[in-house]
C-alpha cells in the first residue's frame, strides 16, 4: 500500500505546481527573447546575459517546486511555447528531453530536490548535457564544415558560461526570494 501511494504521488501534481511550472517556462522565454531583442541579438553580453537570466530563474522554479519530474515538464512546455513562436520545438525536444531525464536521475541520485546541492548539479548537468546533444547533433549536419561547427561551438560556449555564472545568481534569488516569502523551504 505504501509502495502505491508513493507511485500515486510520484504522477500527482497539484494545480499550483503546473500552474508555476508553466507560468516560469512562459516567463523565461519571454525574459530571454526580450534581453535578445533588446541586446542587439548574437553577441557575447547578451548571450551571456541571457542564459544567466535563464539558468536563475530554473534554479528558482526548481526550489520552489522541489519534485522529480519537474525539469522533464518544464522541457515540455518550453517545446510548446517554442513551438507555437518559432515553430523549431519539436525539432530540439529530444535532446532537450534526454538531457532533462539524465538530470533529473542525476539529481535523484545525490539525494533530491530537498538539498541546494542537487539542484544545482542537476541544473549545470541539464545545461551541459542539452548543449551537448545539441552540439553532437550538429557536428552530424556540419561535419563537412568544421568551421562553422567550431563557430557553433564558440556561441555555445560562451553560452555555458553565462549558465554557470546564474547558477550563482539563482542561489541569490532563491534567498530573496525565502526572505520575501516565495520560497517557504
Amino acid at each position: 500500500m505504501k509502495v502505491k501511494t508513493k507511485l500515486k504521488s510520484l504522477f500527482t501534481w497539484s494545480t499550483e505546481e503546473l500552474v508555476l511550472i508553466g507560468t516560469f517556462a512562459a516567463l523565461i522565454k519571454i525574459v530571454t527573447l526580450t534581453v535578445s531583442l533588446v541586446g542587439g541579438g548574437m553577441n557575447p553580453a547578451t548571450l551571456l546575459l541571457k542564459n544567466i537570466v535563464a539558468t536563475a530563474m530554473l534554479v528558482v522554479l526548481i526550489h520552489k517546486v522541489p519534485r522529480a519530474g519537474v525539469l522533464v515538464l518544464y522541457v515540455l512546455q518550453q517545446a510548446i511555447i517554442m513551438m507555437m513562436l518559432m515553430g523549431s520545438g519539436i525539432m530540439i525536444l529530444p535532446g532537450y528531453l534526454l538531457a532533462a531525464i539524465f538530470a533529473e536521475t542525476l539529481a535523484f541520485l545525490v539525494g533530491g530536490y530537498r538539498n541546494t546541492a542537487a539542484i544545482i548539479l542537476g541544473v549545470a548537468f541539464y545545461d551541459l548535457a542539452s548543449r551537448v546533444i545539441s552540439m553532437g547533433m550538429s557536428w552530424l549536419f556540419m561535419r563537412e564544415n568544421m568551421a562553422l561547427f567550431f563557430v557553433a561551438l564558440g556561441i555555445v560556449g560562451v553560452g555555458y558560461i553565462g549558465c554557470l555564472i546564474g547558477l550563482g545568481t539563482g542561489i541569490k534569488f532563491v534567498k530573496e526570494f525565502r526572505h520575501a516569502g516565495f520560497i517557504r523551504r
